[in-house]
């Protein structure tokens, strides 16, 4: 099973070292959430964009996925609109970068009054949009368990709408366990468009929640790791250790390394 790290994990690294530091650490990829410390924009010039693919020829790592922003769980159009127009982008970049997938998020929308129901068409009918420009490209887009889309059900429900091939989904192994889930809960309802895995550990302090290494935590990675082998997942574990968010965590010199060597001896037990 291949792993990678986002370099979420690295905001003060350039692009070449976290190519560089893949390789001297043993990762197989990396997803493209930053570019030189800053949110990767879907408009990277023609430069930029041979930088990153020479890049990653030359290095042997390959650039698993691309992290966008958008989002769809708003009953305003325009935004929607505007979303959807960003998120044909990213997917149009993902295709000459020959990334295979961007990763979208669903959005907050419990705040604004709207429904479950009502939230999941507006993400479904954005995504339906996306679809056949992604599947003419062999480009995935894939919905995280994020926001108020966490409860891995309402990703379900949106991917299940949605009806393509394109279309799949991510799990962010953190936010359906703080919403109270189990593992298994969490693996049936997203499993058969799983494309994805977002590894991350954290622990509740006060009211809300501290990322730690792996082992320091509340939430079951080795349980996660165990049901996807189990069940033959074949897709990618993305160590996500998000310091871009967070500057008071461990520096990924050190983390990275760390959470490399933990998850390495997690499959090495279980295969």
């Amino acid at each position: 099973m291949r792993i990678a790290y986002s370099n979420l994990a690295c905001p003060e690294w350039s692009i070449e070292e976290v190519f560089a530091k893949a390789v001297q650490f043993g990762f197989d990829g990396v997803e493209i959430r930053l570019l030189d410390g800053e949110v990767i924009s879907p408009e990277l010039d023609r430069d930029v964009q041979q930088r990153l693919k020479r890049l990653a020829v030359d290095s042997g790592v390959e650039m698993v996925g691309i992290g966008a922003s958008t989002k769809f769980a708003t009953a305003d159009e325009g935004e929607r609109r505007q979303n959807v127009k960003e998120l044909l982008q990213y997917i149009e970049l993902a295709a000459r970068l020959e990334v295979p997938f961007v990763r979208t998020f669903g959005g907050t929308f419990r705040a604004d009054h709207l429904s479950d129901a009502q939230a999941v068409a507006y993400v479904a009918d954005a995504l339906a949009q996306v679809a056949p420009r992604a599947e003419a490209l062999g480009v995935a887009v894939l919905l995280e368990t994020h926001d108020d889309f966490s409860h891995s059900s309402l990703v379900r429900d949106v991917v299940s709408q949605v009806g393509s091939s394109a279309i799949g989904a991510l799990w962010d192994t953190h936010h359906p366990y703080r919403m109270g889930e189990t593992v298994v809960e969490t693996f049936e309802n997203l499993n058969e468009t799983l494309r994805h895995v977002h590894l991350k550990d954290a622990r509740r302090v006060g009211d809300g929640w501290q990322l730690v290494a792996f082992n320091q935590g509340e939430v079951p990675v080795r349980e996660i790791v165990q049901t996807l082998v189990a069940h033959g997942y074949d897709g990618v574990l993305c160590i996500e250790w998000e310091r871009k968010w967070h500057p008071e965590i461990e520096a990924a010199e050190t983390a990275l390394p760390k959470h490399l060597a933990i998850l390495q001896d997690y499959l090495a037990n279980l295969e």
